[in-house]
């Protein structure tokens, strides 16, 4: 049932702590709830800043039995206890699989649902270090063994949820469609969000552990270089980026170049740069910092957390994310499913995957009911930061879309742009991404998959500024084969106050 976003409906969560005794006490994995006390941040004092306030600063009662660690994504059938520690420096696990961070959600769950509701809700957008962040103001679900001194943090996340009223009437016939703004951030994109919790481990490691990491590197079509260039310059510590060449806007490029990080532009496409960038961390020193690693999920997952936090706790039927690596697909839904496991919700959203049609390959592997794995030679596309055939994460994302009923789609280069220039008309600024994701939930409606009220959030990756080339080719209508139905180019006037009337006249309904 989908409700008017000015009010809302209780959970059954919520009802249960109504009716609670005042203790607040019940019961999850088995163990007692309870409502701790909550250390409050001191003021400042003379000369001392904020991370020094923080210092003072009580820990959480009973945080120190909250632990986190690396286990197999696919348990090992002939290891069924191989697991590692957070602080090890490790991507694979012994059968070369993927890696996923396990919670100990048994401590977790000592805290009732509505002790957790409450501290996060108390956190936001506070100066207090580091919750005034909207990944660190959930510490204890994200990196819950990392000291407050370790983090390096730009107070990312707390994105707006925009309500996409004109779009959503106007264009769908829907009352209730949102559009997660995780763009309006640092760097632009919603991979600070991850970034923040690699680099802040990789300080930890460096300076409190010792160990001998001499930078950061990742593969990159843009935006994951330019969170870590920036997150590493903040930590003094060195970052290189290897870029396909030629396969970036000119701004995702800049971004790295004005944070020192050293740029490698090799010719080839981002998954022979993701090759490359593996074989060196496998020589070097250097941490490797793509979604392979999966701490930077953890700090993803959070913008799932934050969604239901600004719905007050309510889970939207629909979720859509434009998808290339595949990492941020899985995040999402580790974020909804860790709420709904604690007792905070009651229920997963349906996910849909947006994919341009010529990255598609979870798309190609959908269509065979993920009968196939498949991988293809990504052609170019305009959402270039999804322009990959080979996506790392394709088994963590078709796990989440098998557990919560969910949906791939594709879009054209033309359907792509056209949904962003739609919904740009309407006050949107939107990305290439973005635009994939919209012209999929039109396609979905379209098919009467989505339903008019149903609570639907598109997820926009990145801000619309990174990617003013396209857009402006949009409107210039240059693009080769495109009609550009929405374009809206300036026209050229004469200096007279009669041809500007004219045009006015021609243009204006009075």
């Amino acid at each position: 049932m989908a409700v008017n976003f000015r009010g809302g409906r209780h959970t059954q969560f919520q009802r249960q702590a109504a009716s609670a005794s005042p203790s607040g006490r019940a019961t999850r994995f088995g163990v007692k709830c309870e409502i701790p006390k909550r250390g409050a941040t001191p003021k400042a004092v003379a000369g001392e800043d904020i991370r020094g306030a923080a210092s003072r600063r009580a820990p959480l009662e009973k945080s120190n039995l909250f632990k986190a660690k690396f286990v197999p994504f696919f348990k090992n059938e002939s290891d069924p206890n191989e697991s590692y520690d957070l602080d090890e420096v490790i991507y694979r696990s012994k059968t070369g699989g993927l890696l996923d961070v396990q919670h100990d959600m048994e401590s977790l769950a000592i805290y009732g649902p509505e002790y957790w509701k409450a501290l996060f809700d108390e956190r936001v957008g506070k100066t207090s270090w580091p919750y005034g962040s909207g990944v660190w103001s959930k510490k204890e679900w994200v990196l819950p063994g990392i000291g407050d001194e370790d983090i390096v943090s730009m107070f990312e996340g707390n994105s707006n949820l925009f309500w996409a009223e004109r779009f959503g009437k106007e264009t769908l016939g829907m009352t209730d469609l949102w559009v997660k703004q995780c763009g309006n951030t640092h760097t632009g994109s919603f991979k600070d969000l991850g970034m923040t919790v690699l680099v802040s481990q990789v300080n930890r490691l460096r300076k409190t552990l010792g160990k001998p990491l001499v930078a950061c590197g990742c593969a990159s079509t843009g935006d994951t270089s330019a969170a870590l260039s920036a997150y590493c310059a903040a930590a003094a510590i060195p970052s290189i980026v290897f870029l396909p060449k030629d396969k970036i806007s000119v701004s995702q490029l800049v971004q790295p170049i004005a944070n020192g990080a050293l740029v490698l532009s090799i010719d080839t496409d981002f998954d022979g740069c993701m090759r490359l960038i593996r074989e060196v961390t496998a020589e070097l020193p250097i941490y490797l910092a793509n979604s392979l690693n999966s701490l930077r999920l953890e700090g993803q997952k959070t913008a799932a957390i934050e969604i239901l936090q600004q719905f007050n706790w309510e889970v939207p039927q629909w979720v859509i994310i434009p998808g290339g690596n595949l990492g941020n697909v899985y995040a999402f839904h580790k974020g909804f499913k860790m709420a709904m496991d604690l007792g905070l919700t009651d229920s997963l959203p349906r996910m849909v995957v947006a994919q341009a049609q010529n990255a598609n390959p979870l798309y190609q592997s959908f269509k065979t009911g993920f009968a196939e794995k498949i991988s293809m030679s990504a052609e170019s596309t305009f959402a270039s930061a999804i322009q990959i055939g080979d996506p790392v994460s394709i088994d963590r994302a078709i796990s989440a879309l098998k557990e919560c009923d969910g949906i791939v789609e594709e879009a054209t280069e033309e359907e792509l742009m056209d949904a962003a220039a739609r919904a740009d008309l309407t006050g949107m600024f939107n990305c290439p991404h973005t635009g994939v994701a919209l012209a999929a939930l039109i396609k979905l409606r379209e098919a009467g998959t989505i339903n008019s009220d149903d609570r639907t959030v598109v997820i926009s990756t990145a801000h619309g500024l990174k990617f003013t080339n396209s857009k402006i080719a949009y409107h210039e209508k240059t693009i080769e084969g495109f009609a550009s139905t929405y374009a809206n180019p300036p026209l050229d006037v004469k200096d007279d106050f009669g041809s500007v009337m004219d045009v006015l006249k021609g243009k204006l309904e009075y």
